[in-house]
């Protein structure tokens, strides 16, 4: 079974609401999730707070591509626009394709058009290692090392310190 990591955040709307669809519209896919995270925004400080959460899920034979397509009709369904204009925009629900390993352990790599793996900036940030550090302690960023050392390393340990645990929210119902 292949394993993906998915990155999970909404600043828009009832976002505790968004990031549980997502949790159980994977089913029985689902592995682990992480707890939910409040996120300052990155890229663009003139919007909302994100609530962040990472997901771990499988799926025999379900292709890397056929996630991407899972998190693009999750953001449809809860009526993401995309704003060309704005690159880091808020949004109702991001799904995010961070990295994939083969049953075998092994990293799936795409540069597409359509989808990069390893996520080229996963490394950088801290809403997604956070969580996924979380959920997955023993985790590997393919070409970037384990996940606990890029937490602690500049710039993303100061932006660590920039988010806090919510508690008391829980994806899964």
């Amino acid at each position: 079974m292949d394993v993906v990591v998915l990155s999970l955040g909404s600043n828009l709307g009832d976002r505790e609401a968004h990031l549980r669809g997502v949790v159980r519209a994977l089913g029985d896919d689902l592995l682990v999730v992480s707890g939910v995270y409040e996120t300052p925004p990155w890229g663009d400080a003139d919007q909302p707070n994100y609530l962040n959460a990472v997901a771990i899920v499988g799926h025999a034979g379900r292709t890397v591509e056929q996630w991407l397509d899972f998190a693009q009709r999750c953001e449809q369904s809860a009526g993401r626009e995309r704003d060309p204009g704005r690159r880091f925009a808020p949004r109702t629900l991001d799904v995010d394709l961070i990295a994939a390993t083969t049953a075998d352990g092994e990293p799936v790599l795409r540069d597409t058009a359509a989808l990069t793996l390893p996520h080229p900036r996963a490394h950088l940030r801290a809403f997604v290692l956070r969580p996924w550090l979380e959920a997955q302690p023993y985790a590997r960023l393919p070409g970037h090392g384990w996940v606990y050392d890029l937490i602690r390393a500049e710039p993303v340990a100061t932006d660590v310190l920039a988010m806090w645990a919510r508690p008391e929210i829980s994806l899964e119902s």
